[in-house]
């Protein structure tokens, strides 16, 4: 088993947690606030280095699509929810409804929520970009506010200043 490294990036929407082993990145979670004391023992493994260079170059407009290896723990159903996720374009979203459809069972919705709240790598596996098919925004483990920002900031970059909601 590899050792599980984390390191810390303030973001424009607040810290993130970043976990991983030297092969693959396994948590990107918003923190509400510090931990105690953030030590640097050691100095992150080049895959977290890199990750956070990705989520820079995201929240500077100049990444749309993360190019990552991932890894995080969860039954087929939820790692095939995982993976549509990743399939969302920037800038895009879709409804629960939508997603469900995807994972070939249009009366999952419940199940593809329930798998969109157990994503452990925010932000780079978009459960952001899901919405309730009224288009409003329902649903996430880091806040709505930042659900709306993170949504608002990839329709600025693909198509200049406007607000979504």
């Amino acid at each position: 088993m590899d050792n599980k490294y984390t390191t810390y990036y303030q973001s424009p929407v607040g810290l993130l947690r970043i976990s991983g082993t030297p092969d693959f990145i396994s948590e990107v979670h918003f923190m509400n606030e510090a931990p105690e004391s953030i030590s640097a023992k050691e100095e992150p493994p080049p895959m977290l280095i890199q990750c956070v260079e990705q989520l820079i170059q995201y929240f500077n407009g100049q990444r749309r699509v993360f190019e990552l290896p991932l890894n995080q723990p969860g039954t087929p159903f939820q790692q095939q929810t995982w993976n549509l996720l990743t399939g969302i374009p920037f800038g895009k979203t879709i409804s629960y409804l939508q997603l469900a459809i995807k994972t070939g069972d249009p009366k999952a919705t419940r199940a593809v929520a329930s798998a969109n709240g157990r994503n452990n790598i925010a932000i780079i596996v978009p459960c952001h970009r899901v919405i309730g098919s009224n288009r409003e925004l329902i649903g996430y483990g880091g806040g709505l506010w930042r659900k709306k920002w993170l949504l608002e900031h990839e329709t600025k970059i693909m198509y200049g200043v406007q607000t979504l909601f």
